[in-house]
């Protein structure tokens, strides 16, 4: 597999991401995978509202315990309400995610490789990392803007 990280400030990003990490203005995936994580949906606007020091500490910020995970939840909804008066709409937390589970290509990505015109295999699936997994699952949903699948698919070695 292809080096799948670049480092921008100190943080690490997937490639397909490095046309907006230094300015952060989309969510990068390692904090799409930290609000499903802590169960906060925090939608572009939210995003924008915050500067560029708030952006990189919730990039910063570990969230992969269950106490970690309601420190950035609650960290994220205090500052919200900081800077917008409200907080975000706040979701059930899956206890067994598909981005975990090495055994399963979710459809939903199966589907978008089909239209893509590539096949992952379960040895593949299985070698990605949970983040990897993660961003294709993300990357293959219908209200997802779509056009780093084949980016990712490529960066992760899953394709030439």
């Amino acid at each position: 597999m292809s080096n799948q990280i670049s480092t921008v400030n100190g943080q690490q990003f997937f490639q397909f991401e490095t046309d907006f990490v230094d300015s952060l203005r989309c969510i990068p995936m390692q904090v799409r995978l930290k609000l499903d994580t802590c169960g906060v949906k925090l939608k572009l606007t939210h995003w924008h509202q915050l500067n560029q020091t708030e952006r990189q500490v919730l990039t910063q910020m570990p969230c992969t315990t269950s106490k970690e995970s309601k420190i950035y939840r609650d960290f994220l909804q205090n500052l919200l309400k900081e800077k917008t008066g409200s907080t975000a709409a706040e979701l059930d937390i899956d206890p067994h995610p598909p981005w975990v589970d090495d055994t399963t290509i979710p459809n939903v990505v199966q589907q978008k490789a089909k239209e893509s015109d590539i096949a992952i295999t379960q040895e593949q699936w299985k070698g990605l990392t949970p983040v990897q997994r993660f961003a294709l699952i993300k990357l293959s949903r219908p209200s997802h803007e779509n056009k780093n699948f084949l980016p990712a698919a490529k960066e992760f070695g899953l394709i030439e």
